[in-house]
């Protein structure tokens, strides 16, 4: 069982970082329940998964997909040490900051019930792009973050409810394959070798299981 430290919510600001000039990746805890709600397509839809939180570049984020970005404490007290500086919640662009339990090593397709209503469900890693380094301001930022592959997880909204600091997070489900959080990661960025062992995963966006799919087939020619 694993409680969520702080609930993150996000505003656009101006960024010369983003392809579209704006972000919402700087996120600030909240000290008032939010709701989880299934935010629909990323184009078209509501954006974030959490009701107030600000989702710019829909043709990269948001969705059904990556409704909510979790990341677990213990990786950002790591990083702490590493960089020498307070990271703090939000920081990273995650919504939910947790405690106890293994985010990267949530298989895809894990169901978690956060509170006494929500389910969310693990679908995908989060890849680095140009305007989290940004934020960090971390030279080789993109390269470091990508080697410890430590991504933290994106979920689905199964079952909306309230989520709120303090909450508790309990595993409801586990599905019945060793695909990780952090394996795909590996298999998306620096490992594409291991991309046909993400096919036991159903739970993966299809997106990424097209690309499974198509190193699976010139594997077998």
């Amino acid at each position: 069982m694993g409680t969520v430290l702080s609930v993150n919510l996000g505003a656009a600001r101006p960024s010369a970082a983003a392809d579209i000039g704006m972000t919402a990746i700087d996120k600030h805890p909240v000290d008032r329940p939010v709701r989880l709600r299934a935010p629909g397509p990323r184009t078209g839809g509501l954006g974030s998964g959490l009701e107030g939180d600000d989702i710019c570049d829909r043709r990269h984020h948001g969705g059904d997909d990556q409704a909510v970005y979790a990341y677990a404490r213990e990786d950002l007290d790591g990083w702490q040490a590493e960089l020498g500086r307070d990271l703090s919640g939000g920081l990273f662009g995650e919504n939910l900051t947790t405690s106890g339990i293994d985010v990267n090593g949530a298989l895809i397709g894990e169901r978690w019930q956060v509170g006494e209503h929500a389910v969310l469900e693990v679908s995908s890693p989060r890849i680095p792009c140009r305007t989290f380094a940004d934020q960090m301001r971390e030279q080789g930022w993109i390269k470091t973050f990508t080697q410890r592959a430590l991504p933290g997880a994106y979920l689905r909204v199964v079952v909306p409810g309230e989520v709120r600091e303090g909450d508790t997070v309990t595993v409801l489900h586990r599905p019945e394959h060793d695909v990780t959080v952090a394996l795909t990661f590996r298999a998306l960025t620096l490992e594409p070798e291991l991309l046909p062992q993400l096919l036991a995963a159903d739970a993966l966006p299809e997106k990424i299981k097209d690309k499974a799919r198509q190193r699976a087939a010139r594997n077998k020619r």
